[in-house]
């Protein structure tokens, strides 16, 4: 089946994300001096990530506020340090603030959204805030390509792996599922999702984990092979 557009996740997949979490939690605890109540810088930064992984999905399903789960997570590590007197809310604030002056995009995602925007058109299907992930895409010069053609769960109402959020994005590419790929770095929420919305599911499998994947769903390293298997 031919693709006319592609829509792409953000965190960990054009974004990484994942480097610019450590890179500023490891920073705000060294700052306040609790870095060293770890066993390790690894396992600070393990923790920070484990309690993201643990909270936020309480946000997209609705048990938890974007701004709660931001504070719940923050007061858990600074119970594992040990830390008192320290406000949740201003330590958050400050490791945001060290954390959104570090955004970089893949080396290989602007090079390929450049060349796949002059064919196809491109777009985003996102798990947050619309306004939160258009400040990252404008941060790092990506926004150019998507214009308004972006769908976040927190405006949208409905988070992935649900269809309909996928298929919100199609509508604003103009484009039957069928002609759309997606493009994201989780298996379940990514790959599977947008696979069972009928869009045309790649696995951005950055590690190279070497897992076989299901049917229906084709599994990329890089953001460059798409240039092939768009058909390009």
């Amino acid at each position: 089946m031919t693709i006319r557009g592609i829509l792409f996740d953000i965190d960990d997949t054009l974004i990484d994300y994942a480097a610019s979490a450590r890179t500023a939690v490891l920073r705000q605890l060294a700052a306040d001096q609790l870095l060293e109540r770890f066993e390790s810088p690894e396992a600070a930064a393990t923790l920070w990530r484990d309690l993201e992984e643990e909270l936020y999905p309480r946000y997209l399903a609705g048990e938890l506020t974007f701004r709660g789960q931001q504070l719940l997570r923050t007061e858990r590590l600074l119970a594992q340090a040990g830390a008192v007197g320290h406000d949740p809310a201003a330590w958050f604030d400050a490791y945001a603030a060290l954390r959104d002056t570090t955004w970089q995009a893949f080396a290989d995602v602007a090079p390929t959204l450049q060349t796949l925007a002059s064919t196809l058109a491109l777009g985003v299907v996102s798990n947050s805030s619309r306004d939160y992930q258009v400040g990252k895409l404008r941060a790092v010069g990506l926004l150019p390509h998507f214009g308004e053609a972006i769908v976040c769960s927190s405006e949208y109402g409905v988070a992935k792996p649900d269809p309909s959020i996928f298929l919100a994005g199609c509508e604003l590419l103009g484009l039957p599922a069928a002609e759309v790929a997606y493009v994201g770095d989780r298996y379940d929420v990514d790959a599977l999702g947008a696979r069972d919305a009928g869009l045309q599911a790649h696995w951005l499998d950055r590690a190279q984990a070497g897992s076989t994947p299901d049917i229906g769903v084709t599994v990329i390293h890089s953001l460059a092979e798409l240039l092939t298997t768009s058909g390009r």
